[in-house]
């Protein structure tokens, strides 16, 4: 999640920005319609992909250096607030209105994506590295598949996904056991915390699938960003960090960082994601969940001399193969399912 992260990834969510979102409504009209768009300009195209590869991966990053002076609900608050009310006052002047069914839905998912999903995320980012907080949400579409066949009774599988499934299970415990469990019990409890988050997000996509919510995306980000953001802001203040905040005490890396986390992290790469969506398939935009744990552990390698070992680079390399299996194997999985329905009618 974009750290958004979105992990961002919240491609098939009508309240996500990230990670920028689409509702999956948006995301099936996407795909149908993205040969009938014109040819976009190639350095147009360069530049979307960029954005929603390098810097959605860079939050994790942004993030840390956010919340070392910032309370970290606060930060995921006034991120969210700001960018909620950009998009929003977006999305008036393009004449879209919410409904009440859309109002109702953006407070449900706010909650689970931003309050609780990037909330402890944002938590966790002063007890544990960057990059090893974007390894483990990288695993968020294990949690995503487990919930969605949870919540529709049913129990699908085919040999790509249980491989994804397996191997990502390992990596976290091998995650846990060699950079967390040999720790402080503070990185610890950022790990679970950071866990809890992934898993949250993953309740809030599913929620947003079943809802059946149709509307504009933009419209339906922009209400989730200014619910969640309300909520974080609320709930940092009912757990003191009021007491914490100063503004003279935050450093001009923190304000940076913030910034930058709102403008590039939520408004341009969120723009950057939905625009891709126009003239790309979903499979092809969502190339992004493996390259953003790469990203985020480079940088923070680089940038903030986070420790890159033997079993860090075997992690990732586990934890990003897990997810390009399990979203292949998911794949399969509705191509199949909708070629029973297409042969039932």
């Amino acid at each position: 999640m974009s750290a958004d992260s979105t992990r961002a990834t919240l491609e098939e969510s009508p309240g996500a920005a990230s990670p920028g979102t689409a509702s999956a409504s948006s995301l099936r009209h996407a795909a149908t319609t993205a040969t009938a768009k014109p040819h976009p300009s190639p350095v147009a195209v360069i530049l979307a992909f960029a954005s929603i590869w390098l810097v959605w991966g860079s939050t994790y990053l942004a993030i840390r250096y956010a919340v070392a002076t910032i309370p970290p609900l606060y930060t995921a608050g006034l991120r969210h607030l700001t960018a909620g009310a950009i998009l929003l006052a977006w999305a008036l002047a393009k004449g879209l209105r919410p409904t009440r069914a859309q109002l109702r839905a953006s407070v449900v998912i706010g909650a689970f994506f931003f309050l609780i999903g990037h909330g402890t995320l944002h938590w966790a980012e002063q007890r544990i590295p960057s990059g090893l907080a974007s390894l483990l949400i990288a695993t968020e579409p294990i949690f995503v598949f487990a919930l969605s066949e949870l919540a529709d009774r049913r129990w699908r599988m085919n040999a790509t996904l249980a491989a994804g499934i397996i191997l990502g299970l390992a990596g976290v415990s091998f995650l846990m056991r060699d950079s967390v469990l040999s720790s402080s019990p503070t990185m610890l409890l950022g790990a679970i915390a950071t866990l809890t988050g992934g898993f949250s997000w993953s309740i809030g996509i599913v929620y947003s699938r079943r809802s059946h919510l149709s509307g504009h995306p933009l419209l339906l980000s922009a209400l989730s960003l200014l619910s969640g953001g309300v909520m974080l802001l609320v709930t940092g203040t009912l757990f003191g960090e009021a007491r914490h905040f100063s503004f003279a005490a935050i450093t001009s890396r923190g304000w940076v960082a913030l910034a930058y986390l709102i403008l590039f992290g939520s408004v341009i790469t969120f723009t950057a994601y939905n625009w891709l969506l126009e003239h790309y398939s979903p499979t092809i935009v969502a190339t992004h969940t493996y390259i953003n744990p790469i990203v985020a552990v480079l940088l923070g390698w680089f940038l903030a001399g986070e420790p890159i070992t033997a079993a860090i680079l075997l992690a990732t390399a586990m934890v990003v193969a897990a997810v390009f299996l399990v979203n292949r194997g998911t794949a399969r999985l509705d191509r199949s399912a909708s070629s029973d329905d297409n042969a039932s009618l």
